[in-house]
């Protein structure tokens, strides 16, 4: 039934996008940029360029093969530094934004040139590529079937209907005179890393002609469609969320991009960092630029909020959230120019108070089956930056040119015919040009990109309760208790901009890793926090310890935990986890019948 939708659906866009009758697939993909200027001194790109393809699940949006980069030619600095080449390995724009931070390598840079040369896919200053000609390149069946072979996936299995191609444009250019080739999104991460500098000196390819060469018509995978300008710089925020990426889908479904109805979502009793972007214009030191945050009625100033032309900057608030679950509205101005979101919407809600029922000894399940492990957002590390400024002078002499005047006496005395000395004379003035100017110093403002990051690490710990008589390490009977552990620890150089891991919530394989849960109790504050399960109100010997249910079959048990709100100004951090004792037999095999004594 997927091959025959897939085949109407190719009809469809036959006649959407007049591709060449062997086409097939359905390609959401626009272009822009141009205007590329000239390079620099140790700053410069040839035209190399490429795409990374990467074939995903369309459903969890991860990765089903390897990456692969496909080459245009000419090949200049590519095949000049074959052994001193810097990239980043095979790393999709989806895996990125999931949280894989950024790893140079040294040479090694496998690329492939495919026999179907690639088209125009960044903009020159001869102009843009043509959209039809990479919509119709990325359709064709042969030039699917040539990705599929590279990336040893099956062609029947890709136009399916259940897995999507993501490209993503791709440049190869000299640095500060080293060899690089990147993505877009790589692009972004780097100059996060550089600070701004590779902004700086490539920007007319980086954070233009190469984020705009791909971006979506319409939202998929998560990603919105690009509504913002096709031929001004771009900042790394919108690089990363929304540019540098196209897709192609085998089907008529579509996962659009839906705006939440909140901008973020909070626990109830915790610290939160909430950040906006302040863009428009520059703001310097002569013009700054402050942002105000209006919640529940007190009003939070972040002044010298600086970034250069063309960019941006988050401006964020550290604050604490309610005890009640409640939704606030945080009001947001600025003053001095720039421009921001008027206000941003939080949620607060509460995840306590769930907590799975007594069990209880005549308790059954006959029907269970293992559940599906969940898996909530899961971002370990993440970086910001804030701009710095920074006087560049420039002295130029400012003429001011003025008369110097002088004056002498000219003697023009003489003796007369009587032999008398007779005086005369008279005043010469004359003058010439002094130049009275000065120094001025007519520089501009410079801006430093100071990179900081923030990464999250964490252990679980599941093990049979003391209180069980025959339990060993990690193998207990059901119906007995197990006891949790979780130990985590965020690391930042920005510590006043990050918050600790301050709740983790864990579910249970009996109920499906639904219906019921326990947040756990967080019993170490500070960057390395522990959480343990809360006292049980049903446990005898008031432990902390979950019970497991007695009709629970032999074999592994395993609880799932989520760790989050650990916050920083570019979102939470937040990791997924899972341990497991084994179940052999139950409690009931510890009892048995004896009479009485008389």
């Amino acid at each position: 039934m997927k091959r025959i939708l897939s085949a109407i659906l190719c009809v469809v866009m036959l006649l959407c996008l007049t591709v060449p009758a062997f086409a097939t697939g359905d390609p959401n993909i626009d272009t822009g940029g141009g205007g590329l200027g000239n390079g620099s001194e140790g700053n410069i790109w040839y035209g190399d360029s490429g795409v990374r393809v990467t074939i995903v699940d369309a459903e969890s949006h991860t990765p089903v093969s390897s990456s692969v980069d496909l080459i245009k030619p000419p090949e200049y600095v590519l095949a000049w530094n074959k052994s001193n080449i810097i990239h980043f390995g095979k790393v999709s724009k989806l895996e990125y934004n999931a949280g894989t931070g950024l790893s140079p390598t040294v040479g090694s840079y496998t690329y492939i040139v495919p026999s179907q040369t690639l088209p125009k896919i960044i903009a020159t200053n001869s102009g843009t590529g043509s959209i039809a000609a990479i919509k119709s390149y990325f359709c064709d069946e042969q030039v699917l079937r040539g990705i599929c072979s590279y990336t040893n996936f099956a062609y029947e299995d890709l136009i399916s209907g259940d897995y999507k191609l993501v490209i993503e444009p791709l440049a190869a250019f000299l640095y500060r005179s080293a060899a690089f080739v990147m993505t877009a999104t790589e692009a972004a991460l780097y100059d996060q890393q550089v600070g701004g500098k590779l902004n700086a000196l490539m920007g007319k390819l980086t954070h233009k002609n190469l984020p705009l060469a791909l971006f979506l018509d319409t939202s998929d995978l998560g990603y919105p469609a690009w509504s913002g300008s096709t031929t001004q710089k771009v900042s790394n925020s919108d690089i990363l969320s929304s540019l540098g990426i196209g897709i192609v889908r085998f089907s008529d479904d579509i996962d659009p991009y839906v705006p939440s109805e909140f901008d973020y979502e909070y626990r109830v009793d915790t610290d939160v960092i909430t950040s906006v972007e302040v863009g428009g214009g520059q703001s310097d030191p002569d013009n700054p630029v402050s942002v105000q945050f209006t919640i529940e009625g007190r009003t939070y100033t972040v002044s010298e909020v600086y970034y250069p032309e063309g960019d941006s900057q988050l401006a964020w608030v550290k604050w604490h959230t309610p005890d009640e679950p409640c939704v606030i509205t945080i009001g947001v101005s600025t003053s001095g120019g720039g421009w921001t979101q008027s206000t941003v919407v939080c949620n607060i809600t509460d995840l306590d108070g769930n907590d799975p029922p007594n069990p209880i000894a005549t308790d059954r399940n006959d029907g269970y089956s293992a559940s599906t492990m969940p898996t909530n957002a899961e971002v370990t590390s993440t970086s910001w930056g804030i701009w710095s400024p920074w006087w560049h002078e420039y002295w130029e002499w400012v003429p001011k040119w003025e008369k110097c005047w002088h004056s002498s006496w000219v003697d023009t005395s003489y003796t007369d015919a009587d032999g008398n000395r007779v005086s005369d004379g008279y005043w010469d003035d004359w003058y010439h040009w002094v130049d009275n100017g000065w120094w001025e110093d007519h520089g501009w403002w410079e801006f430093d990109y100071n990179s900081y990051t923030a990464s999250l690490t964490a252990t679980m710990s599941i093990t049979p309760d003391d209180k069980s008589p025959t339990a060993t390490a990690n193998t207990t009977k059901s119906g007995y208790g197990i006891q949790q552990s979780v130990s985590a620890r965020v690391r930042t150089d920005q510590s006043a901009a990050t918050t600790a891991a301050q709740n983790a919530v864990t579910y249970f394989p009996e109920f499906g890793y639904e219906t019921y849960w326990r947040l756990l109790d967080r019993t170490l504050t500070g960057r390395s926090s522990e959480f343990e399960f809360k006292t049980n109100r049903y446990s005898t010997y008031n432990r902390r310890t979950h019970f497991t249910p007695l009709w629970f079959p032999d074999g592994a048990y395993t609880p799932y935990t989520w760790l989050l709100d650990c916050w920083t100004p570019a979102g939470m951090l937040s990791m997924n986890m899972t341990d497991s004792v084994t179940i052999r037999g139950n409690l009931w095999e510890e009892w048995h019948i004896a009479p009485a004594k008389p």
